[in-house]
């Protein structure tokens, strides 16, 4: 469903009442680029990440196309950065009983100062129910990037909101692919490395690995679907080899 003709953003369910809104845009360079944001439809509705506050109208106005702006519950995030969490509190501000949710690192160091309502501040391992989904949140330092990183796993569907695991480039067009994403965001991460390269990121993949996701919610590029630990076992082994690793200056 085209929500904005003008910008291009449309909304695709990924997975039982988790919902893909996505809109192209063009970064310098003329290079096609996405933004995705989840909208979880349930009794608390959840929307992970928010998109840069200019995107607010774009976003809001998808949401409104599936349930009343108004009944969101919770506006949840991987960490700190505008595209996360930029309109977050236009969120809060549209939404009277909506709060923020991240982890307890992101809580301290930047969201309760900056965020119109405090957060709620989930603990690694913690489980936030909304209704017939139940999240569970998962700490990731550094992987790929910031301290206060961490993902929710839906223990529904299995659905892990990755964040900026697996970017990819492009306009996103395809909201839900089985084929391909590694090779693409590989080649994305090569040309603009954004990872931290921390030395526990192989241990973080593989404890999200465990978790079995059947469907990853990438925030740039198609989600996808299909054999979720054996890709985050694959990114991995590409995000630790020795060819990985940027080139010294």
């Amino acid at each position: 469903m085209i929500t904005n003709i003008a910008s291009g953003t449309n909304v695709h369910e990924i997975a039982p009442g988790i919902l893909r809104i996505n809109t192209p845009v063009e970064i310098p360079g003329g290079v096609g680029f996405n933004f995705n944001q989840y909208l979880v439809a349930d009794d608390e509705p959840l929307l992970f990440h928010t998109g840069p506050r200019r995107m607010f109208p774009l976003v809001a106005e998808a949401i409104g196309k599936v349930l009343p702006l108004e009944r969101l519950r919770y506006v949840a995030f991987a960490h700190y950065e505008a595209d996360e969490c930029g309109s977050l509190n236009d969120f809060l501000a549209a939404a009277p009983a909506a709060v923020p949710v991240c982890g307890q690192v992101a809580a301290l160091v930047s969201v309760n100062d900056v965020a119109a309502r405090p957060a709620r501040a989930l603990a690694d391992g913690e489980v936030l129910r909304v209704g017939r989904h139940a999240f569970k949140w998962l700490d990731a330092p550094h992987v790929p990037h910031a301290w206060e990183n961490g993902f929710l796993i839906d223990l529904a569907t299995r659905t892990l909101f990755c964040g900026d695991l697996f970017t990819q480039g492009s306009d996103g067009g395809k909201a839900l692919t089985e084929g391909d994403i590694l090779g693409p965001s590989e080649a994305f991460r090569r040309t603009m490395d954004y990872y931290a390269h921390a030395p526990q990121t192989a241990a973080t993949l593989e404890r999200l690995a465990r978790e079995q996701p059947q469907v990853l919610a990438c925030m740039h590029g198609s989600a996808w679907r299909g054999d979720g630990a054996g890709l985050l076992r694959a990114l991995a082994r590409a995000v630790t080899s020795p060819a990985a690793m940027p080139a010294a200056t």
